[in-house]
């Protein structure tokens, strides 16, 4: 639906340029370029104009996004007023492009309208505003194709309209969005429910001298709850237009949770690196003490920071069908800073990571080349493979499917992905608790042990 409030102060006229030629290109030096085919030219004149081949006035507007407001279908037949939040419009602006007398639509010639991406984002959609009878609108792609010209959003329509350029990632198909959210609240819920149960196991069994490496694993679960918490808190407050502060709030939490995850990641494959590499002399005076100053002190450092520059707010995923289905969350509304912070950062703590489970295989094949006996050769390489599948998951490898949900294969990657980073929570309880066993029965035939040598022991005085 079109809102009007004061629109003096909002719309900004590009041009009025008159045209008498076959093809007409615009450049109205404000970002945008606007190229007019011959068949646009004559549709727009009337059967008088066509005949005296008259001048034509081209007149470009560019208004602002507070005009335009979408209004889902299913929520008007329901009689609902609920509120979404605005997908991200390139520049904050829509482009209004009127030619002639005449309406121009179904161009065989389409025409072209070049959006300069100064900010070189590299997710982006050509849409134009289709206003229904009943006084609401929607953005609507259907007659428009988007093409990447030298980094710039080249949009080729057969129709005139009011055009913008969607920044957003784009979800394949709105078949798809139903069942990847349920996924992804279901995967949240039992992790947040796994992890509180590990944390309470944790607390209730805690020895005086506890492995390093258990308590690792107890932090790491404890950013991942924070984590699955957060995100299900963003996306259900998302949707209101009135709680703007909170909303921001919340995007710094959940960016805040997901640093400390990959930091706690990465902290787990620096632990893997001193038990593998380092092996002897790996003593570090208040090991855990520093080990939690880098865990949560460098994510709380960063968003501190991105809290300065004002990069949180509300963020839309926008899918490119005809009834337009908007996703929001609150989460980094400025692309670069997530692509340095969260991309970065989460690409440098798998390449970590990768490389210290390969230093993983490389140890467990010299130890297997060493048993002798088949039997026990078999049982160790059961063990083995069990324990790098623990490992992996503790060492967030599941997370390098981010990196594949763009190309041929990003719909069956984004599923994997969904499914197994939403129960990672899930995995690390079943790897803690495996841990745990297993200290368990090592106590238990160490035990076991000592009391057989006492009891020897007192045979041996007894004969004496």
């Amino acid at each position: 639906m079109l809102h009007f409030e004061n629109p003096l102060h909002q719309t900004t006229k590009l041009c009025t340029k008159i045209i008498n030629s076959s093809e007409a290109t615009l450049d109205t030096e404000k970002g945008y370029i606007i190229n007019i085919s011959n068949e646009a030219l004559q549709m727009s004149r009337s059967r008088r104009e066509r005949n005296n081949d008259t001048d034509v006035y081209l007149i470009a507007f560019l208004l602002s996004e507070n005009f335009f407001r979408v209004s889902g279908s299913s929520d008007i037949k329901k009689g609902n007023n609920s509120n979404v939040s605005d997908p991200i419009l390139h520049g904050q602006s829509v482009l209004g492009v009127w030619l002639g007398v005449k309406e121009v639509h179904n161009l065989s010639q389409p025409v072209q309208l070049r959006f300069i991406n100064t900010n070189q984002s590299e997710n982006g959609i050509c849409v134009y505003w289709h206003l229904d009878k009943n006084g609401t609108g929607n953005w609507r792609t259907d007659g428009c194709k988007t093409t990447i010209d030298n980094g710039d959003f080249v949009c080729s329509c057969n129709h005139l309209s009011f055009f913008a350029v969607l920044i957003n990632p784009e979800i394949p198909e709105v078949s798809h969005i139903v069942p990847l959210s349920y996924i992804s609240y279901i995967g949240s819920a039992l992790s947040i429910a796994f992890t509180v149960l590990m944390i309470v196991i944790f607390l209730c069994q805690k020895k005086k001298q506890c492995e390093h490496a258990v308590i690792i694993h107890v932090q790491l679960s404890g950013s991942l709850f924070l984590l699955h918490i957060s995100f299900l808190c963003s996306v259900w407050f998302s949707g209101h237009r009135d709680i703007d502060s909170v909303c921001q709030a919340l995007g710094l939490l959940l960016h805040w949770c997901l640093l400390a995850t990959f930091t706690w990641t990465a902290i787990e494959g620096f632990h893997l690196y001193l038990l593998l590499v380092r092996v002897f002399n790996i003593y570090i005076k208040r090991y855990l003490l520093k080990l939690s100053l880098v865990g949560w002190g460098v994510p709380t450092i960063t968003v501190i920071i991105c809290s300065v520059a004002k990069v949180y707010g509300k963020y839309t995923f926008y899918t490119s069908e005809e009834n337009s289905t908007i996703t929001p969350l609150c989460w980094i509304n400025t692309q670069i800073v997530s692509y340095i912070t969260v991309n970065g950062y989460l690409g440098l703590v798998m390449l970590f990571n990768m490389v210290m489970l390969g230093v993983l295989l490389v140890k467990m094949r010299k130890l297997r080349s060493q048993t002798l006996q088949i039997k026990d050769q078999r049982r160790r390489v059961w063990k083995e493979w069990v324990s790098l599948l623990g490992l992996s998951c503790v060492l967030g490898v599941p997370w390098v499917l981010a990196f594949s949900t763009y190309g041929p294969l990003s719909l069956p990657a984004l599923y994997v992905f969904t499914i197994l980073n939403s129960l990672q929570g899930l995995f690390i309880f079943l790897w803690f608790l495996t841990l745990t066993c297993q200290a368990r029965k090592e106590e238990h035939i160490s035990s076991k042990g000592t009391i057989q040598a006492s009891f020897n022991s007192n045979d041996i005085v007894n004969i004496r």
